[in-house]
């Protein structure tokens, strides 16, 4: 049987996420710190990576090799981070203006002009 781990589920210890990554547990925690990576956090506080967790390690490492610092990399996610909401509500807006009738305002029937 074949379970869906999902990339949501936070399942990985620090140290297999730094094995991963190739990052070390003290730089983890520090873009925690820095607020660049958020891991999920046990009842006793222990950190729990998931896969999403590691896309964005593997995301902040290549910032980094390409010459930017935390400070440049925590604007970067964030720019990134607004370009995918406004994504979302661009593709949100086209799908509710393909369902309402051609040439009606929204919400407006011919019956109630």
């Amino acid at each position: 049987m074949m379970v869906d781990l999902g990339d949501d589920r936070a399942l990985l210890s620090i140290s297999v996420t730094s094995e991963l990554t190739n990052v070390n547990p003290q730089m983890l925690r520090h873009y925690e710190q820095k607020g660049l990576l958020a891991p999920y956090r046990t009842e006793g506080g222990t950190r729990r990576y998931s896969s999403q967790d590691l896309d964005r390690i593997r995301e902040i490492t290549t910032l980094l090799a390409a010459g930017l610092n935390l400070a440049g990399i925590e604007q970067v996610l964030q720019l990134r981070s607004e370009k995918h909401r406004l994504q979302a509500e661009l593709d949100r807006l086209h799908d509710q203006s393909r369902r309402s009738p051609q040439g009606q305002p929204r919400g407006k029937t011919k019956r109630g002009r």
